[in-house]
């Protein structure tokens, strides 16, 4: 291979990520010129969906969107309406939620880290190959993912699109010796979840630090799942309600996903484990920080490839948080409050596995949908991935275009993208000249 001539890489069907697209780099000499992450899969409509349709049906309806991470969608989608109706949900039943959320938090990073990225550190094609030789390994990936799901079956009804959850709370809500044998799994699930932040510390992590403006939820005294105010490491600050005003989407040509930047801002931000845990890594639960340290993690963590560790982190962040709910937990007199209609806007966001998920609805006086807004954290951070990417191959030029293809396609599953929840991944094209 020379640097003299014009290089083009094209991977099709990225393995190990929701969703389908490609990624196109256009190398010429030692200069990389361009990077895109070409989406193609079509417009889901969602949005349109929901207009005309009753207030109370957008949690069920958006859970859909995606299979592994509907509670996020019902969180955001519930915070929005009952904050257009004036209602704040507190107490037990906003325990109960954030208990269902950890459910979700537990499963879907047991799936990433197990089945979707450990393959690529450990030199396996996939989960089934690693089985094949490390199944005690893999058996470890399936009991955390079962005990996110017993979460998740308990609370919502059912571990995929929960049917439990309403607006202002739930159809019904667990008696306390319903969750006696929850607790019991999640603390064998706790030494789990601790043998894996130690087993992914060991992983050979490529060198890569990455200079976006971070973007999570902040709610000082506990790590930022459910709900919290927006929060960035260039300093900003900003209510669910200012959300617009602050992350302004755009269109690009080679996308159905919009991307976004921070409004005042010409650079990239990033959402998601990275950034949820520089921005509040001092809130963690005392395993969780304790795991977070002998990991060698520090207080922030800018290296994508190692955001498999701080997902890892966030395992037993979960698990402690849900066994602290789960023991502290009085059923609630009833299972939700009030929600009545009334003509206005609410916001709502949450801390999705992959990142802030915001929701915006606007009501009229009926209760029915005038109009809504959803901003997945995939399409945030498609432009940070883009931009990493272009720094990663920079430095790999003297790579052939099938281990450049690898490498490229580990480098995108640091960030767990969702593309079906992106578009409103892996076909690789690379152009050298």
């Amino acid at each position: 291979m020379t640097h003299k001539r014009e290089r083009t890489l094209v991977t099709a069907g990225i393995a190990r990520v929701e969703g389908e697209g490609s990624l196109y780099l256009r190398v010429s000499g030692d200069q990389v010129d361009e990077v895109r992450l070409d989406i193609y899969e079509p417009p889901r409509f969602f949005e349109a969906f929901l207009r005309g349709r009753s207030y109370r049906e957008p949690p069920d309806i958006t859970a859909r969107i995606c299979g592994i991470c509907p509670v996020a969608y019902q969180t955001s989608a519930a915070l929005a309406i009952e904050a257009a109706c004036g209602v704040r949900i507190d107490g037990p039943i906003a325990d109960l939620r954030r208990l269902l959320y950890c459910g979700e938090w537990i499963a879907s990073h047991a799936l990433h880290i197990y089945f979707l990225h450990a393959p690529d550190f450990l030199g396996y094609p996939g989960a089934i190959e690693l089985a094949r030789d490390q199944r005690a390994i893999v058996e470890r990936g399936l009991k955390l993912r079962r005990a996110g799901n017993a979460i998740m079956e308990t609370i919502g009804g059912r571990a995929v699109h929960p049917v439990n959850f309403q607006v202002g709370g739930f159809y019904s809500v667990p008696a306390r010796a319903d969750l006696s044998g929850l607790a019991d799994q999640l603390r064998a699930a706790l030494d789990e979840a601790l043998e894996t932040v130690t087993w992914v510390a060991g992983f050979d992590f490529p060198e890569l630090t990455v200079e976006h403006e971070m973007l999570a939820l902040s709610q000082p005294g506990s790590y930022p799942i459910e709900s919290g105010s927006v929060v960035s490491s260039g300093g900003r600050e900003f209510a669910a309600a200012e959300f617009e005003r602050n992350v302004i989407e755009m269109q690009v040509p080679h996308s159905t996903a919009l991307h976004a930047r921070l409004a005042g801002s010409e650079g990239t931000y990033l959402t998601g484990p990275l950034a949820r845990y520089t921005l509040n890594s001092r809130w963690l639960p005392p395993a969780a920080a304790a795991a977070a340290a002998a990991a060698g993690l520090g207080d922030s963590c800018r290296n994508p490839f190692r955001s498999i560790v701080v997902r890892a982190v966030e395992v037993v962040c979960a698990i402690e948080e849900a066994i602290r709910i789960i023991e502290a937990y009085r059923p609630p007199s009833r299972p939700s409050v009030e929600v009545a209609a009334q003509a206005a806007t609410g916001h709502g966001v949450s801390e999705a596995p992959r990142g802030v998920l915001y929701h915006r609805y606007e009501l009229d006086s009926a209760g029915s949908v005038v109009s809504a807004r959803i901003i997945p954290p995939t399409s945030q951070n498609q432009a940070a991935i883009e931009r990493d990417l272009r720094q990663f191959v920079q430095a790999r030029l003297e790579l052939t275009d099938e281990q450049l293809a690898g490498q490229c396609e580990q480098a995108i599953r640091n960030y767990d993208p969702c593309i079906s929840c992106a578009t409103h991944f892996l076909d690789l094209q690379v152009d050298r000249t």
